[in-house]
């Protein structure tokens, strides 16, 4: 990526309130990165440390990785594990996978297998307690896999108790808010990838214009067939970054490092610092 189309990486800051959070972990700041897409073509190295230095200049309470380590091929994940073991927090580092590290199950396997060897802890339809007993993380499968399970999980948990949800995809918040999520924290669109000034992303824009405008023309225009599913990438591009009210819970949406076709352009790549505070 070239900083002039996408623009610098930015620190995105948020303070989010959180029902019932323990007095102890009132401020505690958790620094999320995510879309890593580690293939030599769509981040450079030298963005990544940018990236990891800055997560480590903010001395984190706890770091989140929300998915899509690599692209295809799941062989880059053996460098990329060499920059993410520098990362540092009070509490170490949490991580689910996208569903681009989800492409076979052996890959799959090689991913899991490297992120744990670099002291990351990735769940997958799991449940960690790095913040201590009374502030669960859980950690579900990518939303387009087969095991995505999210009922098993939170309904072991009581409903008095705040949780942390890591699942890669945004999509997942509509069917997740039949339960209680405080906060969940997704990746998955890139920002939209290409935004344009005034205007905000081309694909919720292009998304908008298949739904309202194409079904009433009786013909096609140029790029945006009607047949073509802008929701085979994500059906809820009102939730493309930021953070985002779904029902009674919460959900921010990081733009990610890297990239994907067609690239970026006027998307700065992100890094998240989420403040808890009681609320």
């Amino acid at each position: 990526m070239r900083p002039l189309r996408t623009g610098p990486l930015t620190v995105e800051t948020v303070t989010v309130p959180i029902r019932d959070l323990p007095q102890r972990l009132e401020g505690c700041r958790i620094v999320q990165l995510s879309d890593f897409h580690y293939d030599g073509q769509r981040l450079s190295t030298g963005l990544l440390q940018q990236a990891i230095d800055r997560v480590n200049e903010l001395a984190p309470d706890l770091i989140a990785l929300t998915g899509d380590y690599v692209t295809r091929n799941p062989a880059p994940i053996f460098d990329l594990v060499t920059y993410l073991s520098q990362l540092k927090s009070r509490f170490g580092t949490v991580a689910v996978l996208g569903n681009h590290d989800n492409v076979t199950k052996k890959g799959r396997k090689t991913i899991l297998r490297s992120l744990q060897q670099a002291g990351i802890c990735v769940l997958w339809n799991e449940i960690a307690y790095p913040l201590g007993d009374d502030l669960p993380v859980v950690g579900l499968a990518d939303f387009w896999s087969k095991e995505f399970q999210p009922a098993p999980l939170l309904d072991s948990l009581p409903p008095t108790q705040p949780r942390l949800v890591l699942s890669h995809n945004p999509d997942s918040a509509e069917l997740l808010a039949a339960w209680r999520v405080d906060l969940q924290l997704s990746g998955h669109t890139h920002g939209g990838q290409v935004v344009l000034p005034g205007i905000g992303p081309m694909s919720a824009l292009l998304q908008s214009l298949q739904l309202s405008v194409l079904p009433k023309l009786p013909f096609d225009l140029p790029f945006l067939k009607r047949k073509r599913n802008r929701a085979k990438i994500v059906r809820h591009w009102e939730w493309v970054s930021g953070l985002h009210a779904v029902g009674q819970n919460q959900l921010y949406v990081n733009r990610g490092l890297g990239s994907y076709a067609p690239g970026r352009l006027g998307c700065p790549p992100e890094v998240t610092v989420l403040k808890l505070v009681r609320g």
